[in-house]
């Protein structure tokens, strides 16, 4: 799907996906609060989607979110207007990021990089405006390590494409090794289906 693609796509289930947050929570909070728990400074939050990202970033956390889709950044800003988190909020494609180089302390994204038409672009573009000093985090699912939910998604993985925009049997550490990262720490959870890295941006 291109960019306008993806825009449209989650501009029909924005209100849908914010509905179901507590789900995903129940899935993934504990990931996002382990590789995102501890950042601090000025944070960038890559295709925030609804803002489940930012009740797991700490109160000091200086945020600001991006993402392609004005109706997940309106849910986003509803999400961030219940919390403690200071913060801004852009619409702004991941592959072309609107701020100069190391303009942040912290990069985050989770669940992204599976709908990004071009995910080596945007994982480098990360890279570019994360300080030298600073970190990358990421929360990325693909395939399962289990037969037959890796089965059930290989075989729903053309209709899922369709619907949502996200290539959910995609490998995230062949993605990420192919932008040239350098990966300070990668651990895998829920079934193999999650994996989470923080990455050293003087890597690339």
């Amino acid at each position: 799907m291109s960019v306008a693609d993806i825009r449209s796509a989650y501009a029909n289930y924005a209100d849908w996906i914010h509905r179901f947050e507590w789900a995903d929570r129940l899935f993934t909070g504990r990931y996002r609060r382990d590789r995102f728990g501890n950042v601090d400074g000025r944070v960038l939050d890559v295709a925030c989607g609804t803002g489940t990202n930012f009740r797991h970033l700490s109160e000091t956390a200086d945020l600001v979110g991006v993402d392609i889709s004005s109706e997940m950044l309106a849910k986003a800003s509803d999400t961030l207007a219940g919390l403690e988190v200071d913060g801004t909020l852009r619409q702004m494609d991941a592959q072309n990021l609107e701020f100069t180089d190391d303009s942040f302390d912290v990069v985050i994204s989770s669940l992204s990089t599976c709908t990004f038409p071009d995910p080596v672009a945007a994982l480098q573009e990360m890279v570019r405006v994360c300080k030298p000093d600073g970190t990358i985090r990421l929360v990325e699912h693909g395939q399962s390590d289990s037969r037959p939910i890796a089965w059930y998604q290989e075989r729903r993985a053309d209709a899922h494409y369709a619907r949502m925009g996200c290539r959910w049997t995609q490998e995230p550490r062949e993605v990420v090794t192919e932008s040239g990262l350098s990966v300070r720490d990668v651990n895998t959870g829920l079934f193999g289906i999650l994996t989470t890295f923080e990455i050293a941006p003087q890597g690339v």
